[in-house]
């Protein structure tokens, strides 16, 4: 009887690094640490591997993907032009949280760009990331790149540790580096700089405000004629658990009714930043500290816990409307996405 295929987790070591860059010059997928999260990892310049990310994730043909590589320098192999704006970023920025979308090279795959002229390039700066990405690069005679979405199935909550990666293919021979958790917890800030004014698609942790002082210039709109780009659509790193995103007062009418209910209710759990919330019968209460780097860092991870402890419905307090939250605020957003009250 032929063995089952599950993940196997290692330790990012040298050995295990090596044998992750074999496995994508084969044409395999990895489990792939980064700062942000943990990617789905394959050869961006191979049509097959780069096809087997798709598969894996369910992903949609036109959904495009973001290319990591070594540094800048590796980075302008992938692009047609690399505008002053780029370079600038890429200063600031890189190694980090940061993909820009430029216009492509003549050698990326459509797969990669989803049909369009840019493409997202990005340099990690998780320690396994970038020594994958530096012995996958050789001699740097040719573009050498790995393109690596989010290591889930498409549309639901990304993963931040090894283990979210081997739970989300649990029937896949994956080799999944172990980098601990990631450091960041979202995804990366996506900037785009292919047009004549820079402009952001998608907030993560590098903050508008920093990218505008080092641009010495306000950014765009994002809105109208813009690229298509990961984590962009209306309803994305949701839960399974139904989720609803409610503004303190109203949060505090919902605990209210809940409590007032005679019916018997579902198992809930909430999560607040600006209250403790009473606990009840039937209701779990979570306070995570009012600060939007820590609800970076946890969200994920919360949401896959509480996914596992099947809860019937997930409640979270609508975050500030501020800059440092604009991250935060958007993938619950996307998570919330159709959910109401009144399916809760």
């Amino acid at each position: 009887m032929k063995p089952a295929q599950t993940p196997e987790i290692v330790a990012a070591t040298p050995d295990n690094v090596s044998r992750a860059v074999q496995r994508l010059r084969s044409g395999e997928l990895i489990g792939l640490p980064t700062e942000t999260v943990y990617g789905l990892a394959a050869d961006a310049s191979d049509a097959t591997a780069v096809a087997r990310i798709f598969a894996a994730k369910g992903r949609p043909a036109d959904h495009p993907l973001i290319v990591h590589v070594t540094s800048a320098d590796a980075a302008k192999a992938w692009a047609a032009e690399w505008p002053d704006a780029a370079a600038k970023l890429a200063a600031a920025f890189w190694p980090g949280p940061m993909t820009l979308i430029v216009k492509r090279a003549s050698h990326v795959l459509d797969a990669v760009t989803g049909g369009q002229d840019t493409v997202g390039l990005r340099v990690p700066s998780h320690p396994a990331a970038q020594s994958l990405l530096r012995e996958f690069a050789g001699d740097g005679s040719a573009p050498a790149g790995v393109a690596a979405p989010s290591a889930n199935q498409f549309g639901q909550v990304s993963p931040t540790t090894a283990q979210h990666v081997a739970e989300e293919f649990p029937q896949q021979a994956l080799l999944v580096l172990d980098g601990g958790a990631s450091e960041v917890g979202v995804e990366s800030t996506i900037v785009d700089v292919s047009g004549p004014q820079p402009r952001v698609l998608r907030p993560g942790r590098v903050r508008t405000g920093d990218i505008e002082r080092v641009l010495g210039a306000p950014l765009g709109s994002a809105t109208g004629d813009v690229p298509r780009v990961s984590g962009a659509l209306a309803s994305h790193y949701a839960p399974r658990t139904q989720t609803l995103m409610l503004a303190e007062p109203r949060l505090r009418m919902q605990l209210r009714a809940f409590r007032n209910a005679k019916a018997a209710q579902p198992m809930r759990c909430v999560i607040t930043h600006s209250f403790d919330a009473e606990p009840m019968e039937r209701l779990r209460t979570i306070r995570l500290a009012a600060d939007a780097q820590t609800w970076e860092y946890e969200l994920y991870a919360l949401l896959r816990q509480l996914d596992q402890e099947r809860y019937g419905t997930l409640i979270v307090e609508t975050p500030p409307e501020t800059p440092e939250w604009d991250a935060v605020n958007d993938r619950l957003r996307r998570a919330t996405h159709g959910s109401s009250l009144d399916e809760a």
